[in-house]
């Protein structure tokens, strides 16, 4: 498939059905591409859509099975709109192109050469019990203990709204990261990654109260 050139080819591409519950049309929607102009379409189509079938069946599918309806905030973005996001970082908080490269960036590997996907998502069943605890927390470990595929996770403070991504690449590993403290430590930044003493585990007593709510 070859970079959409009309309506008809843009159409086409939002057709494909990336897995049982999500069709590409949905993740190619940009604040940064409507207001700025600039078209959010994929140089290379075939990449997107396999890094996007990846994410969508490995990652996506899996909680919303779970947890109900995901909603799409922020996913796929093309060279050009993701250079103008980093251009005005304090405006658009965009990272450099080359940062995002197998991560927003779906159409471009990585720099070791694998492909990966970004999307930012909110649980919408996830929203009352945040909203009344403030304990993103409770997502993100059941998240850690139930999705294997997941690579990376941030958080943000509206919704509990979360960066998650898939990636090709064996050897990268596991992290939670956050802009929200944690109520139960009072901190923002790394709840875990690979080495920390509470990465591995079960850890049942941080969502059990989400989980059955």
């Amino acid at each position: 498939m070859r970079k959409p050139q009309t309506v008809k080819a843009l159409e086409e591409l939002g057709r494909v059905q990336l897995s049982k519950s999500f069709f590409m049309r949905e993740f190619l929607y940009s604040e940064i591409s409507q207001i700025e102009g600039i078209p959010n379409i994929p140089s290379d189509p075939e990449l997107a859509i396999a890094a996007g079938k990846n994410l969508c069946e490995r990652v996506l599918e899996p909680i919303q099975a779970a947890l109900g309806r995901i909603s799409i905030r922020s996913a796929y973005r093309s060279c050009a709109v993701n250079a103008k996001g980093a251009e005005n970082k304090n405006q658009y908080n965009c990272a450099s192109n080359e940062s995002n490269y197998g991560e927003h960036i779906w159409d471009v590997k990585d720099s070791d050469g694998y492909m990966g996907a970004t999307v930012c998502i909110v649980v919408t069943s996830f929203i009352p019990y945040y909203e009344r605890t403030q304990d993103w927390t409770a997502l993100a470990w059941w998240i850690h203990d139930h999705i294997d595929a997941y690579a990376e996770m941030t958080f943000f403070p509206k919704y509990a709204a979360l960066n998650i991504s898939w990636r090709e690449n064996p050897n990268v590993s596991k992290a939670i990261y956050s802009y929200v403290k944690n109520p139960h430590t009072g901190k923002s930044g790394c709840l875990t990654k690979k080495g920390m003493d509470n990465f591995s585990g079960l850890h049942e007593q941080f969502y059990q109260e989400f989980i059955d709510r």
